[in-house]
């Protein structure tokens, strides 16, 4: 099994940087793990509606050249569906089950994504109507794609 995670920008906080390399050592028992970062599009402070589509939209265009056809692809979207911990290690599960052995969560940046990219997604997920940093959901994600696991496992991690 196959899952990465695509994210706009680079980590810069080096506590982030350690956490998320923690739970993607900790993934390689259970699957095949890698984040991509594209770059995200350089913008001012102060955009106008158009500005604002067309820096999502070129940095869309990026998220959608590391995307392969066979891919099964989550959005995280303020819009998507919210789900448990076990919801989602249930969801993964069924995934692999059925064929889908190559998954994809796609995290944007701090614009959100392209229409282009949420209408490329099987599934749009949400972690709540909180609004975090795009950079701290890298980190809470990859947690949770380990939780998945360690629920599938029996383990008694998610307790």
């Amino acid at each position: 099994m196959n899952i990465k995670i695509i994210g706009v920008g680079k980590l810069k906080e080096k506590y982030l940087k350690q956490g998320v390399a923690e739970y993607a050592k900790r993934l390689s028992k259970f699957c095949k793990f890698q984040i991509i970062e594209v770059p995200d599009e350089k913008a001012p402070e102060s955009l106008s509606d158009a500005q604002m589509e067309m820096v999502k939209e070129k940095e869309g265009k990026r998220i959608l050249a590391k995307i392969k056809d066979r891919e099964y692809v989550f959005t995280l979207e303020s819009k998507g569906k919210e789900r448990s911990s076990e919801e989602l290690a249930e969801e993964i599960a069924k995934l692999t089950t059925y064929g889908h052995s190559d998954i994809t969560f796609v995290i944007g940046g701090s614009l959100g994504l392209s229409p282009a990219v949420m209408k490329r997604a099987d599934t749009a997920i949400s972690f709540g109507r909180f609004t975090l940093p795009h950079q701290l959901m890298r980190l809470v994600l990859t947690e949770q794609i380990y939780r998945a696991f360690m629920i599938q496992s029996g383990s008694p991690y998610h307790k």
